[in-house]
C-alpha cells in the first residue's frame, strides 16, 4: 500500500478512535486518541504527520488500545506515563495519577520567597508529583516525600532517580510523626485524599485509581485535619503551607487552620478553571 495511502488511513483511524471515545463519555477524546498513537508510534503528539507510514500491525494495535480506553483504563495507565508541571512520571495501577490541577500548587510554591537552601516536605507523596518537580525547578533544597503505600512509594523511587528526593513510608496521620522536623521546614505541600465517601467520580477514578489515595472520609477531611497539626509543629516561623482539598470543603480547610491557632494569612486559592482547589497559610511568630 502506498505511503499516502496509509497516511489517510491513520487519519481515518483516529478520527474514528476519536468518534469511539467520545461516545464511551471521553471529554479528551481527539485528545486520547492522538496520544495513543503516538505512544505507539514512539514519537509526540504534535509529530503525528510526520510520521512514517505506519504498517498493519501499528493499526491493529492501535485498535486494540482504543478500545482498552472506550472501557475507560486511564490513558495514562496505557501509555505508562504523566506529565507533571517540567517533569514526565511513571505511573499505572497502585498509584494516583496526578492531575494538572495540583499544578497550581507547584506554580504557587514556586512563587513564594524561600530560603536559598529551603527544607520541603510533599505529604502524600504519590508518584513523588509535586516533591520531584519541586526538586526539579529548585535543585539547592531538599525535598523529603511521604506516603503510606508501598505501591505509590515503588513509581515514586523511580521517578526519583537521579534526583536528590529522599522517599520515606510513613502515614501522615500519625501526629507524632518525624519530631526531628520540628521547627525546621519551610515548606509543606500535600495533596491528600480528599474525595468525600460518597462522591461520584469518574470511571477511571473509580475503577483505577487506589481507593485509599482518593477518598477520605465521609466529609473529605479525615487526612487534612492531621497534615495541619503536621504543618504547625514542623514549620519554621514564615514557613509556608498548602494543601489540595475538595473544592466542597474550602472553608472546612481553611477553618482547620484558623483553629490551629498557629497560622495567618489563611487564602483560599483557584485552580486554572476558578474552582477553589487548596488552601495555603504562614507558621505566625516570623517576628517574634
Amino acid at each position: 500500500m502506498p505511503a499516502a495511502t496509509h497516511m489517510m488511513e491513520l487519519r481515518r483511524e483516529i478520527d474514528c478512535a476519536a468518534a469511539r471515545l467520545a461516545a464511551a463519555g471521553i471529554d479528551s477524546a481527539r485528545h486520547d486518541a492522538e496520544q495513543l498513537a503516538a505512544h505507539l508510534a514512539g514519537t509526540e503528539r504534535g509529530r503525528l504527520a510526520l510520521l512514517e507510514a505506519p504498517g498493519e500491525e501499528f493499526f491493529g494495535r492501535y485498535r486494540q488500545i482504543v478500545a482498552q480506553r472506550s472501557r475507560r483504563v486511564p490513558l495514562q495507565h496505557l501509555i505508562g506515563t504523566a506529565s507533571f508541571g517540567p517533569v514526565q512520571l511513571n505511573v499505572g495501577p497502585g498509584v494516583f495519577i496526578p492531575r494538572p490541577e495540583t499544578e497550581a500548587i507547584l506554580e504557587w510554591a514556586l512563587a513564594q520567597p524561600l530560603p536559598d537552601r529551603p527544607l520541603i516536605v510533599d505529604l502524600c507523596t504519590g508518584s513523588g508529583a509535586l516533591a520531584i518537580a519541586l526538586a526539579h525547578r529548585l535543585p539547592s533544597a531538599r525535598v523529603i516525600g511521604v506516603d503510606d503505600s508501598e505501591d505509590a512509594l515503588g513509581y515514586a523511587r523511580r521517578n526519583a532517580e537521579g534526583t536528590s528526593v529522599e522517599l520515606l513510608r510513613a502515614d501522615v496521620t500519625d501526629p507524632g510523626l518525624l519530631p526531628e522536623l520540628d521547627g525546621r521546614v519551610d515548606l509543606v505541600v500535600a495533596n491528600p485524599p480528599y474525595v468525600p465517601d460518597d462522591a461520584d467520580v469518574a470511571p477511571e477514578v473509580a475503577g483505577h485509581d487506589p481507593r485509599h489515595a482518593v477518598f477520605g472520609g465521609p466529609d473529605g477531611m479525615v487526612v487534612i485535619a492531621p497534615i495541619v497539626g503536621l504543618a504547625a509543629r514542623w514549620l519554621r516561623p514564615g514557613g509556608l503551607v498548602a494543601v489540595e482539598h475538595d473544592d466542597t470543603t474550602a472553608p472546612q480547610t481553611a477553618a482547620l487552620f484558623c483553629a490551629a491557632g498557629q497560622f495567618e494569612d489563611i487564602r483560599t486559592r483557584h485552580d486554572l478553571a476558578g474552582r477553589p482547589r487548596f488552601v495555603t497559610a504562614g507558621r505566625s511568630g516570623a517576628d517574634d
